[in-house]
């Protein structure tokens, strides 16, 4: 596999990822529901 088509490969993943981020934060919102995250080592709940 060349450096490009892995950087290729990795661009859209990264695309992908970013999709889905921005579905299930529209998602909760919808939903009126909580999302957790990890911030400072402590996991926290917090609306979207």
């Amino acid at each position: 596999m060349t450096t490009e088509n892995r950087i290729e490969r990795r661009n859209k993943i990264l695309k992908g990822l970013e999709k889905a981020y921005e579905k299930m934060l529209e998602f909760k919102r919808k939903n009126n529901s909580k999302v957790v995250i990890i911030r400072e080592d402590k996991i926290v709940k917090i609306n979207p």
